[in-house]
C-alpha cells in the first residue's frame, strides 16, 4: 500500500529541517526543492479519515502539526536566508501556485483552516518579500490578497515608488482576483492608476491585468455602458437599437486608436482575442468593434503579427455572433472603405449594414486565403470554414450564405487549392517535419469539417481528390528515393481523410455504386504508378476491401456488382481480384523486407474483415518474429484470422471460384422453402464451423503463454477472444441442436414416433432457450468490456457495443418460445428444465435498451411479445456508457435481422393464437425451429468486426483494496465467531496512465462472501498467487455483482441522503457496500462491516468488485 502525504509528513518535516541545519554545500537549497512537490501533495489530498490514521498507525492532527512546522520552517528560512534561498522558497510557493485548481476554492497548505499562525507567517514573509512572492500568495488566500491591495494602492500612488518597482505592482493587479469582491475593488482601483501615469510599458503592464481581472468578475463583464441609437423611423427603417460595450472592452478599442502606439495597440488586441477566448458569451459584441477591428486590416504597413490577432480576434467575435443567432447592428456606412464598391454593387437593396459588414470580412478573409503568407492564408481559411459550417441550415441569415465567399463548394475547391500549392515545396524539401507539411494536415482537418456538413457535395471531393492523387502518383520525379518516402507519406494523409471522409457516408447511409466508382479510380491511379512505396499500394487496394463502407451499399438493380440483395458488394468478381491484388503487393513489401510496414497493414486488414489478406500476412511474419513473446502474440493472430476466415466461407454461396476451395453452405435462399429445416443438418453442421471454433479456441490459448511472458499486458486481448469464443460456442451448440432434429420424419402415420418427435421438439427447444440465458450475460459483458478500459477509443467502444447489440439479440431470438404460451407450457409442465423467473421481460428489455431512438417501431412490436398488462424489466439500472447503438453500418445489419426476427416470431405467435386443434398445436415447435434456422442464417451474416484497441497493448487500469481489522495481526484478519468483521479499508488505482484526460472523482466497491468460498489456509495462499490478469474474464458471478454495484451507484446519485447500505445477508452469501473519495494520487479510505456471524468456524475469501465515477459522471469499471 502507497504511503499518503499524512503519513509521510512528519518524515519530511524531519527532511527539511536536517536540510536547512546542513553545512554541506547546496544541501540546503537541493531540500528546498525537494519540499515543492510535497507542498502540492499536502495540498490535493483531503484532511485524513479515521480510517487513513487507523491504516498508518498515525496519531490524529499529527498531520496538521507537521505541515504547519514546514511552512513555518520555509518562513524563517526566507527571512534570515540570502538571495539563492529565498529565490529557492519562492519557487517552491510558485510550484504550490501554478498547480492550484484555479476553478475551485483553494483547501492547500496556506488556507485559513490548514495554517493556524497566519499572523505569524505574515509578520516573518511579508515584510521583506518580493511582489512577485506577494502575488503567488495573493491568488492561494484572498487574506493575503486583500493585504497586498491596500500595499500595492499605498506604493504605486507614493512618488518615491521607482518605475520599474511600479511596473512589477502593476503586474501584480491581475493575481488579485481569487474572489468577485475583491478583483472589483482591484479593477476600479488599477482603472485610476492608469490614467495616472503616461509611461507605455506601465501602461501595457495595466492593460492586461485589467483584462485578466475583468475576465475573472461577471459583475464587470455586466456593467455595461448603453448608447441608444434612435434613427428616423420609416417604413424600411429599423427599430431602436440598443448597443452594450462592456467596459474593458470599451477601454481597449480606446487604445485600438491611431494616437497610440503600435505597442500599446498590438497589446489591446491581444486583451480583446483573451477576453473572447474565455467562452464568456455573455460578453457585449457590437458593430463598432467588428468596425474598428477590420478597419485595422485596411492599414497599410501594419505589421503581421497584429494582422494574424486581428483575424483570431474577428474569428472569435463572429464564433460568438453566430452561436447567439444574433448580430448587433450599427448604423453607419462603409463608403470610405477602399475596394469595395464592387462588393455593395452586388449586395440586394435594403441589406442591413450588419449584413454589409460581415460581408467586409467574408471578403477580407477571401483575399486573405491567398495570402503568400500561410499563416494569414489558414487562419483566413477557417474563417471561412466556421462561418460556412455555423451558417449551414440558417434561416435568418440568408444574405451572408449566398455570399460567394461562404459557398461550400468554393470553400472546399479553396483548401484543395491550398493543398496543391503546399505540395510543390514538400516534394522539393523532401522533408516529412517540414512546416508545409504540418499545414498539409491542417488544411485536410478542414476540408473534412467542411464536406461532414454538406454531405451532398461527396462527388465534388471525390474528384478533386482524384486529381491531387494522380498529381502525386504521376508527377517528374527528380529526387529519388527520398521523394518516394516523401510522396508516400502524402498519400497517406489523403488516405487518413478518404476513410473518414467515407466512413461518414456510410453513416449517413449516402454511399452509392457511383461513390464506389470514383474510388476505385482513385485506387487504380494509385496502384497504377511506379513512384510510390509498396506500403501504399497495399493500403489503397485495401480501401476497397473495407466492409464497413461497402457492406450497405444501395442497392441498384442494374449494376452487375450487387446479384444478392442482403450480400451487397463484398464477395463479387471485381472483390476476389482486389483481393489477389492486395496480396501480390503484401507479397512485394514482404520481399523488400519491410516486415513493420507489413504488420501495420496487416494489422488494418484484420480490423477491416479482410481476413484473407491479414492472414496472409501473419503466416509470413512469425517465420520473421525472433522474440518468443512476440512469436505467440503473431501466432494468436494467425489463428483467428484464419478462424474467423473459416466462418466467412461458411457463408458464402457457390459462386464457382476457384480461390476458395472449400465446401461452401448454400444461403438460406437456395434451400427452398418447404424443406429448409430438413437439410439443416447437410448444409450447416459441417466441418468447418467446429474447425474455425477449435482455431478461436487455439489461439486464446496461445496468447495465454504469450501473457505470461509479456507481463500480463494483452488483458483486453485475452478478454475480447473470450468472449468471441463463448459467443461462437453458442453458434456452435445451436447448430448441433438445430442439426440432431429429424424434420422429415414428422408426416408419420405412427402415433409412438409422433409423440417421441414432439418430445425431441420440446427439448430442443428447452435447449435452445437456455442458451439465450447464456447469450444474455454475454451481451452484458461485452458491456462490461466498454466500461473496464477507460483509454479506449470510441470506434472501439462503438464496435463492442455494436457486439453486444448482436449478442443481444441473439438471446432473444433463442428466446422465441417464451413468446408463444403454447410453446413454453410444454417445456415448463414437461419438467424438462427450469427458466429463469421473467427471463422473457429481462430479454425484451436488454434489447429494446440497445435499440435506444434507432428504430421505435421495432421497440414497440418487442415489447407486444409479453403477454398483456406485462411491461419489459428494468435491468440496465446506471448505464456507463450509451448503449444504444447509432445507425451505422452494421447496426444497420442488425436493426434488419431484428425486424425480421419480431416479425416472424409475432407471426408464429398470432398463429399459435389461432389453432387450438391438438394437430396444429403439434406443428408449432417444427415451425418456430425453422424459424430459428432462417434467424440464425441471417444473423450469422452480420460482418465481425476487430475494434482497433485490440492492438494497443497497455496494462488495465485497475485497483488495489488493502484491508486492516481493527485487532491487527500479521498473519491476516481475524474475527472471532459469531461477530460481525469490521475492516478499515485503502483501495487505490493502478496502471493509471498520465495520457488519459479522464479523472474518476469517487470510487464505488463491494465486497462479498460466502459460505461455499471456504478454503483451507494453503490453497487461499495458492488461489492469491495465481490471481493474474484473466480474473476479469474468468469470473463467473462478475457480471452479477457487477449489476449490484452498478445499482447501489444509481442509488446514490439518486438519493438525496447518500447513506451506506450494508448490503444483503442471507447467512449464505454477505455483502457490503463502500464508498471512496479518491485524492489526486488515486487513493481512498473508508471502512465497512461484513455479517459473518452466521458462518461456521473456518477461513474464506472475500472477493470485491470497485468502479469509479469520473468528473463527467460516467461510471467505469474497475478489474482486478
Amino acid at each position: 500500500m502507497e504511503r499518503n502525504s499524512a503519513a509521510c509528513v512528519m518524515e519530511w518535516s524531519i527532511e527539511l529541517e536536517k536540510a536547512l541545519r546542513s553545512k554541506k554545500p547546496g544541501r540546503l537549497l537541493e531540500g528546498i526543492s525537494e519540499i515543492s512537490p510535497r507542498l502540492q501533495q499536502l495540498s490535493k489530498e483531503p484532511d485524513p479519515s479515521p480510517a487513513v490514521y487507523h491504516l498508518f498507525d498515525l496519531i490524529p492532527g499529527e498531520d496538521k502539526l507537521f505541515s504547519n512546522a514546514i511552512i513555518l520552517r520555509l518562513a524563517n528560512a526566507f527571512e534570515f536566508g540570502d538571495k539563492h534561498t529565498r529565490v529557492c522558497i519562492v519557487k517552491a510557493f510558485l510550484f504550490e501556485y501554478r498547480k492550484r485548481n484555479k476553478r475551485k476554492e483553494y483547501k492547500g497548505v496556506l488556507c485559513k483552516t490548514r495554517v493556524h499562525m497566519q499572523a505569524e507567517l505574515l509578520r516573518r514573509v511579508k515584510v521583506q518579500a518580493a511582489l512577485f512572492a506577494a502575488g503567488c500568495f495573493a491568488e492561494l488566500s484572498e487574506d493575503f490578497a486583500c493585504v497586498v491591495l491596500e500595499m500595492l494602492l499605498h506604493m504605486m500612488s507614493s512618488p518615491e515608488t521607482l518605475p520599474a518597482i511600479r511596473l512589477a505592482g502593476a503586474r501584480l493587479f491581475a493575481k488579485l482576483g481569487c474572489s468577485q469582491s475583491l478583483a472589483n475593488n482591484a479593477y476600479k482601483a488599477s482603472l485610476k492608476l492608469l490614467l495616472e501615469f503616461s509611461d507605455e510599458y506601465y501602461q501595457v503592464a495595466m492593460l492586461v491585468s485589467l483584462s485578466k481581472l475583468s475576465s475573472k468578475s461577471t459583475i464587470l463583464i455586466s456593467q455595461q455602458v448603453i448608447i441608444l441609437v434612435a434613427p428616423t423611423l420609416s417604413q424600411n427603417s429599423w427599430p431602436i437599437i440598443l448597443i452594450a460595450i462592456s467596459m474593458q472592452v470599451d477601454l481597449l478599442l480606446l487604445f485600438l486608436s491611431h494616437e497610440k502606439t503600435l505597442h500599446l495597440r498590438a497589446t489591446a488586441l491581444r486583451c480583446l482575442h483573451f477576453i473572447f477566448s474565455q467562452g464568456m458569451c455573455h460578453v457585449p459584441v457590437n458593430g463598432y468593434l467588428v468596425k474598428r477591428l477590420l478597419s485595422i486590416l485596411d492599414e497599410p504597413q501594419i505589421p503581421t503579427s497584429m494582422l494574424c490577432e486581428v483575424l483570431k480576434t474577428l474569428r472569435k467575435v463572429v464564433s460568438q455572433l453566430i452561436q447567439m443567432n444574433l448580430l448587433f447592428v450599427v448604423q453607419f456606412m462603409l463608403s470610405h472603405f477602399q475596394h469595395f464598391s464592387q462588393m455593395i454593387l452586388c449586395m440586394p437593396p435594403n441589406l442591413p449594414s450588419d449584413v454589409l459588414e460581415f460581408s467586409k470580412l467574408l471578403s477580407i478573409a477571401a483575399n486573405g486565403s491567398r495570402s503568400p503568407i500561410m499563416t494569414e492564408s489558414l487562419l483566413a481559411i477557417s474563417v471561412l470554414v466556421d462561418m460556412s459550417r455555423r451558417l449551414n441550415g440558417s434561416t435568418g441569415m440568408g444574405s451572408l450564405v449566398r455570399c460567394s465567399s461562404l459557398q461550400p463548394s468554393q470553400v472546399i475547391l479553396l483548401i484543395i487549392d491550398q493543398i496543391t500549392i503546399l505540395v510543390k515545396p514538400i516534394l522539393d524539401l523532401c522533408q516529412a517535419d517540414s512546416v508545409e507539411f504540418q499545414q498539409v494536415n491542417c488544411l485536410f482537418n478542414l476540408l473534412f469539417l467542411v464536406i461532414r456538413e454538406y454531405l451532398d457535395l461527396h462527388v465534388l471531393v471525390l474528384d478533386e481528390i482524384s486529381v491531387l492523387v494522380k498529381s502525386l502518383s504521376y508527377s517528374v520525379d527528380l529526387k529519388g528515393e527520398k521523394s518516394r518516402i516523401i510522396r508516400s507519406k502524402l498519400l497517406f494523409k489523403v488516405y487518413r481523410f478518404l476513410v473518414a471522409f467515407l466512413e461518414n457516408l456510410t453513416a449517413a447511409g449516402a454511399i452509392s455504386t457511383e461513390v464506389f466508382d470514383k474510388v476505385k479510380l482513385l485506387v487504380d491511379l494509385v496502384c497504377q504508378s511506379n513512384l510510390l512505396e509498396c506500403y501504399t499500394y497495399t493500403l489503397y487496394s485495401l480501401l476497397l476491401r473495407c466492409q464497413l463502407i461497402w457492406g450497405n451499399m444501395g442497392n441498384e438493380s442494374e449494376g452487375s456488382r450487387n446479384p444478392d440483395k442482403n450480400s451487397g458488394i463484398s464477395l463479387d468478381n471485381y472483390s476476389m481480384k482486389q483481393e489477389l491484388r492486395t496480396i501480390e503487393c503484401a507479397k512485394r513489401m514482404l520481399a523488400e523486407k519491410n516486415n513493420w510496414p507489413a504488420y501495420r497493414v496487416g494489422v488494418y486488414a484484420l480490423c477491416q474483415g479482410d481476413w484473407l489478406t491479414s492472414t496472409f500476412i501473419f503466416k509470413q511474419l512469425v517465420l520473421k518474429v525472433r522474440s518468443n513473446s512476440c512469436s505467440c502474440w503473431v501466432k494468436s493472430l494467425v489463428q483467428f484470422a484464419d478462424s474467423e476466415r473459416k466462418l466467412e466461407l461458411l457463408l458464402l454461396p457457390k459462386q464457382g471460384l476457384e480461390t476458395y476451395k472449400l465446401h461452401l453452405m448454400p444461403s438460406s435462399n437456395d434451400l427452398g422453402c418447404q424443406d429448409a429445416a430438413s437439410n439443416i443438418k447437410e448444409h450447416i453442421y459441417s466441418k468447418e464451423l467446429a474447425t474455425a471454433y477449435n482455431g478461436l479456441c487455439s489461439s486464446l490459448e496461445t496468447l495465454k503463454v504469450g501473457d505470461l511472458k509479456m507481463g500480463h499486458t494483452f488483458f483486453f486481448q485475452h478478454w475480447f477472444l473470450s468472449l468471441r469464443v463463448k459467443v461462437i460456442k453458442a453458434v456452435v451448440d445451436i447448430v448441433n441442436i438445430l442439426g440432431n432434429i429429424q424434420f422429415d420424419q414428422y408426416n408419420t402415420t405412427n402415433s409412438g414416433k409422433v409423440e417421441n418427435l414432439m418430445v425431441g421438439y420440446l427439448i430442443s427447444l428447452q435447449k435452445i432457450t437456455q442458451i439465450s440465458l447464456q447469450l444474455k450475460r454475454l451481451a452484458r459483458e461485452f458491456d462490461l468490456v466498454t466500461t473496464s478500459f477507460i483509454d479506449m477509443d470510441k470506434k472501439s467502444s462503438k464496435i463492442i457495443s455494436e457486439l453486444a447489440m448482436s449478442c443481444s439479440l441473439l438471446a432473444f431470438c433463442t428466446g422465441f418460445a417464451l413468446y408463444i404460451p403454447s410453446l413454453i407450457k410444454p417445456i415448463s409442465n414437461s419438467g424438462l428444465g427450469i427458466l429463469v423467473r421473467d427471463l422473457d421481460a429481462m430479454l425484451v428489455q436488454n434489447l429494446v435498451g440497445r435499440l435506444g431512438n434507432t428504430n421505435h417501431e421495432t421497440s414497440k412490436n418487442l415489447c407486444l411479445l409479453l403477454e398483456a398488462g406485462r411491461n419489459p424489466m428494468d435491468c440496465f439500472h446506471m448505464q456507463s456508457r450509451t448503449q444504444a447503438c447509432k445507425i451505422g453500418s452494421k447496426a444497420r445489419d442488425i436493426l434488419s435481422v431484428c425486424n425480421y426476427a419480431v416479425s416472424g416470431i409475432a407471426g408464429l405467435k398470432s398463429k399459435a393464437n389461432r389453432v387450438h386443434n391438438e394437430e396444429g398445436l403439434s406443428q408449432l415447435p417444427k415451425d418456430g425451429l425453422k424459424l430459428m434456422y432462417d434467424i440464425l442464417m441471417k444473423w450469422m451474416q452480420i460482418p465481425f468486426r476487430t475494434p482497433t484497441y485490440f492492438f494497443k497493448f497497455r496494462p488495465c487500469r485497475g485497483s488495489e483494496l488493502f484491508a486492516v481489522n481493527e485487532t491487527r495481526n500479521p498473519d491476516g484478519i481475524y474475527v472471532s465467531p459469531g461477530f460481525n468483521l469490521s475492516l478499515n479499508l485503502c483501495l487505490q488505482l493502478t496502471n493509471v496512465a498520465p495520457d488519459i484526460p479522464v479523472r474518476s472523482k469517487n470510487l464505488y466497491c463491494m465486497l462479498y462472501s460466502r459460505v461455499s468460498f471456504q478454503e483451507t489456509a494453503e490453497s487461499g495462499v495458492n488461489n492469491q498467487q495465481k490471481q493474474g490478469s484473466y480474473q476479469a474474464c474468468e469470473t463467473d458471478d462478475m457480471v452479477e455483482m457487477n449489476e449490484k454495484l452498478l445499482q447501489y451507484v444509481t442509488e446514490c446519485s439518486t438519493k438525496k441522503s447518500n447513506k451506506r447500505r450494508r448490503g444483503n445477508n442471507d447467512g449464505e452469501f454477505v455483502n457490503s457496500f463502500v464508498r471512496f473519495e479518491l485524492n489526486e494520487r488515486g487513493q481512498g479510505f473508508s471502512n465497512c462491516l461484513l455479517d459473518v456471524s452466521a458462518f461456521p468456524v473456518g477461513s474464506y475469501r472475500i472477493k470485491w468488485h470497485s468502479c469509479c465515477i469520473d468528473s463527467q459522471g460516467t461510471c467505469w469499471t474497475l478489474p482486478i
